[in-house]
């Protein structure tokens, strides 16, 4: 009998090509799962919207952590804040927008937003004061830059929206004709 058309053969080998298969699918699997993350961060709600700071403050694990816990925890306190304006917002939008806008209803609502923007930048700046304790001194200047690139990127991005003139492409409304350009 030929050696290389004998069953005992053939079933070796096609045993030996499945687990060969499954370790290969295995490894390339493992590969992926270990691989250090590149590039920018992947933005889920508000949890992990910024880089991390591990990186950019040399934290250690335990710090890293403790951010974390502490971002959580600010959003968990800032979410009701972020509620009420999201509803007095819309209320706003819609008292603005009606046929006979009411000038004392819009100021309140106006001022109660401002009210709750005020509690959530208090709430904000203890924030930072605890991300801070967290930080060895030396780190703390690094935090110190890394928030304040936030701030200012936060601030233009703001004044892009509202202040800037609309992006090209876009219809813009003039108090004259009312219709779009």
């Amino acid at each position: 009998m030929d050696f290389l058309t004998s069953k005992r053969f053939i079933t070796t080998a096609l045993v030996f090509l499945v687990v060969l298969n499954v370790t290969l699918l295995g490894v390339l699997w493992w590969q992926d799962a270990h691989r250090p993350v590149s590039g920018p961060p992947i933005s889920t709600r508000e949890f992990n919207r910024h880089p991390s700071f591990t990186a950019q403050l040399g934290l250690t694990d335990a710090q890293a952590v403790s951010f974390r816990n502490l971002r959580q925890e600010h959003f968990r306190k800032v979410a009701p804040e972020m509620e009420a304006i999201t509803k007095l917002k819309k209320q706003l939008l819609d008292e603005s927008l009606s046929a006979e806008p009411d000038a004392k209803k819009i100021a309140m609502l106006a001022e109660s937003i401002g009210h709750n923007q005020a509690a959530i930048e208090r709430k904000l700046a203890l924030h930072f004061h605890a991300l801070a304790q967290v930080c060895r001194p030396e780190q703390r200047g690094s935090l110190k830059k890394v928030l304040e690139r936030f701030a200012a990127r936060k601030l233009f991005a703001r004044n892009e929206h509202w202040g800037g003139r609309p992006p090209t492409g876009r219809a813009e409304c003039t108090p004259s004709s009312g219709a779009a350009r």
